[in-house]
This record gives structure tokens, sequence and C-alpha cells, in this order.
């Protein structure tokens, strides 16, 4: 008789560790390219009780600053990070910008963009809003405030201070409300504020990447990019709330490991829906307290949702929109753009030719997208792991703290958004409808 056969082993499917922060990267996406398509497609069909925008923006940031820090303290190496983050986003970055050029005989660039070297040095930064310079791509402008805490939690980490993220973002919060009340915009002017900060980004991040003064460097860009969002920003108190939201972002994450308290998320949401209801510099109908408020729940009620699921399975065409997220940022605009110039004026025809045309013009966004992501994105982040993994070189003097049970291979920067009215349309929908 021959040995019964043993029993089949069934193993569960691991769920990626990450997969819920693709999902909520795809939901922030597809608010934001809403937000985008809905004036020009379908204009009764967008929502005003709350700005889907904003709140795909408060869900991006959420995102990045719940895992930007903890990738740089697993890498414990600040050459590697900042390797890594170069080729994560200037890669896609400079295509679209090549992209808009080379159709402005078409389209022409936005009257924002300074007609000079300022939009030059300002572009090859990335800090754009926090200069007061328009982008070439209407949602270029959140990528400013990504590059400065990317500065700051640099300057944290080599400082020993990043586990402060709690304390930070009720600072921000409370700066939000104070500048608001004081500020009605930027107080450092002019183009000579695109130049000084691109000089100091250059000459501060050569320093930190090659290791020479690194800490007063990395101490340096920091300051710089404070003072950049508090003088020279577009509106300082918005600024300011970006940062809370990103510090309570990593404040949760210290939470949820055990190493942090969930309060100072509590005061800098209280904080950050307060910040705009008297600042001067806030007249825009999504800034009006029952939308903003509206917004600012509805975009954590989102993020509590997807860490209460980080451990299910969830839509596969949620995460992959997620994959295609910085994509889908850079890209829809522009896009949008050229289907308009094509097709014209859809907003007064029947709403089956509107319907037919929205699903037309997304299919193009997703389409376009995911080819950038697979053609540009994908390499780009390779020739990044490759080169950070080469580097080999330690934080001096900084630490080597990191975070356990992370693959690198999450280690993805998510797409920024925005909910601007294209330019064309702007004075169709109204000057309210702007979040900038």
């Amino acid at each position: 008789m021959s040995a019964a056969a043993p029993p089949a082993v069934v193993t569960a499917v691991p769920v990626p560790r990450l997969a819920w922060l693709d999902a909520l990267r795809g939901i922030g996406a597809m608010a934001v390219v809403a937000e985008h398509l809905l004036p020009w497609f379908l204009p009764a069909l967008r929502p005003y009780w709350f700005n889907l925008g904003v709140y795909g923006i408060l869900v991006f940031f959420l995102v990045s600053g719940y895992i930007i820090p903890t990738s740089l303290e697993r890498h414990g190496d600040v050459r590697a990070f900042w390797i890594s983050r170069f080729f994560r986003l200037y890669p896609l970055y400079v295509a679209v910008i090549v992209l808009v050029l080379a159709l402005a005989w078409w389209v022409p660039v936005r009257e924002a963009v300074p007609r000079d070297g300022s939009a030059v040095a300002a572009h090859a930064t990335m800090l754009l809003d926090v200069v007061s310079v328009g982008g070439v791509a209407d949602t270029m402008w959140t990528l400013s405030y990504e590059m400065v805490f990317y500065l700051l939690v640099t300057a944290l980490f080599v400082t020993r201070g990043h586990d402060r993220s709690g304390l930070l973002s009720m600072l921000f919060a409370a700066a939000a409300v104070v500048v608001g009340l004081v500020a009605s915009g930027a107080v450092l002017v002019g183009g000579w504020t695109a130049y000084v900060s691109c000089a100091g980004f250059v000459a501060g991040l050569a320093c930190v990447v090659r290791g020479r003064f690194r800490t007063a460097a990395a101490c340096a860009l920091g300051l710089m990019g404070l003072a950049a969002v508090l003088l020279s920003s577009r509106v300082p108190w918005l600024g300011a709330a970006v940062l809370a939201v990103m510090f309570a972002g990593t404040a949760i994450h210290r939470w949820e490991r055990g190493t942090g308290s969930l309060w100072p998320v509590a005061v800098t949401t209280a904080l950050v829906g307060i910040a705009p209801l008297w600042a001067i510099e806030s007249g825009w109908w999504w800034v009006r307290a029952d939308v903003w408020l509206t917004t600012i729940a509805l975009a954590g009620a989102t993020f509590a949702g997807g860490m209460a699921l980080r451990r299910r399975r969830l839509p596969r065409v949620l995460v992959w929109f997620g994959l295609i997220s910085y994509s889908l940022y850079l890209v829809h605009h522009p896009v949008l753009k050229y289907f308009v110039e094509i097709t014209g004026d859809l907003r007064r025809a029947d709403l089956p030719y509107q319907l037919g045309m929205a699903a037309l013009a997304l299919t193009v966004v997703v389409a376009v997208s995911a080819l950038t992501y697979r053609y540009v994105e994908r390499p780009a982040q390779a020739l990044g792991r490759r080169l950070s993994h080469r580097s080999g070189h330690g934080l001096q003097g900084g630490g080597e703290a990191r975070v356990a049970g992370q693959d690198a291979g999450d280690d993805r920067v998510l797409g920024h958004e925005e909910g601007q009215v294209p330019d064309r349309v702007r004075d169709h929908v109204g000057q309210g409808d702007a979040v900038r």
C-alpha cells in the first residue's frame, strides 16, 4: 500500500504592504482629472459642495508625508535618497516641459509663465510656486511643496530631528493661521527670488550628494525652502497648510508604528480647517467654511479608510491608477487642453455628446499616461535605483536610522495634484473656480 500523499499546503498570497497607498494615489489622481475634465465637458456634473481638486491634493500630500520621510530613514543615506528622487521626478517633468514648449505654436504657454530666465531657474528647481513663478503646465505648482518637504525632511534627518513630525505639523498649521491673518501675498517679489533659490538649490544639493559640508548644506536648504514658502510663495498661508498636512501624514505613520501620538494630527486638522476662514487672501469658493471643511473631512476619511483596508486586497484598477498617478498628474492637463482645442467648446453641447467626448478624453488621458509611465517613468526609476544602490555612502554624522519591514520596491513618490481651471475656460467658469 503506497504512502498517503502529504496534504496540499495552501499558502495565502500576501497583500502588498503599500498597495493601499497606491490605491489612494489612484483615487487622488482621478479626482484631480475629474476636477479638470468636468468644467470643459460636463459642467452640470461638477460638484460645488466640496472641491475635487483640493480633495485630491490633500490625499496625495497625506500619502507623501506618510511614506517619504520613512523612505529616507530606511535608506539611511541622503545621497541615495536624492538620486532616487531625481530620477523619479525629473525625467517625466522635463518630457512634459518639452512637449508643452514644442506645441506652443498651437496651444500657447500660459501667460503666468515669465518670458525670461527666471522661468528657467524656477523650473530647474521645481520651486515654482514658492518663488511666485507659473509652470508651463498648470499642475506643476504642487511640485514646489513636495520639493520643499524633501528639503525640510533632509535637514531634519541630518540633525536627528526627524522624529518630531507631530510638533512640526502643529507649528506649520499654526503658521498657516497667523500668516493668513497678516500676509496678503508674497513679501519678497521679483525674478531674483528664482535665481537665488536656483543657485542655492544647486550648490546645496551638490554638497548633500557629494557629502562635503552635508549637514550645513542640508540645513541651509531647509531654511531656504521654509523662507520661500512663508515669504515669496503666491499664497503663504496655503503653503504652510500644505506642509502641515504632509507632516501630519508622517505623524500618522509614527503613531501606526507606536512611536508617536495621534493628538497632534487632530490639532493640525483643526488649525488647517480654520486657516483660510479669516485669511486676507482667501477669496475662492473652495475656501468657504462649508466647502473647505467638507473637503478636508472627505480627504481625511479617505486616508483613514485606506489605512483600515491596508491588509486587504484592493481593486486592481485603483492600484494601477496609483502606479501611473505621477504621469496622470503631469500629462492630463496638457492633453485635455489639446483635446478641447480640437473639439471646441463642449459645455453647451447635448448631454449624450458631452458624455461621449468626456469618455473619449478620459481614455486618451489614461492611455497617454500609461505610455509615459511605461517608457519614461519606469526606465528612469530603474536607472535611479541602480545608481542609488551603487552609491553605498552612509550619512555622515546624521544617524543610520532605518525603517524595517518595507521593500525598497515600495519606495515610490506619489503624484501631486491640484485643481486649477484651464486657461482657455477660466473666463467661462469664473475666477472663483481656480484653485490658484
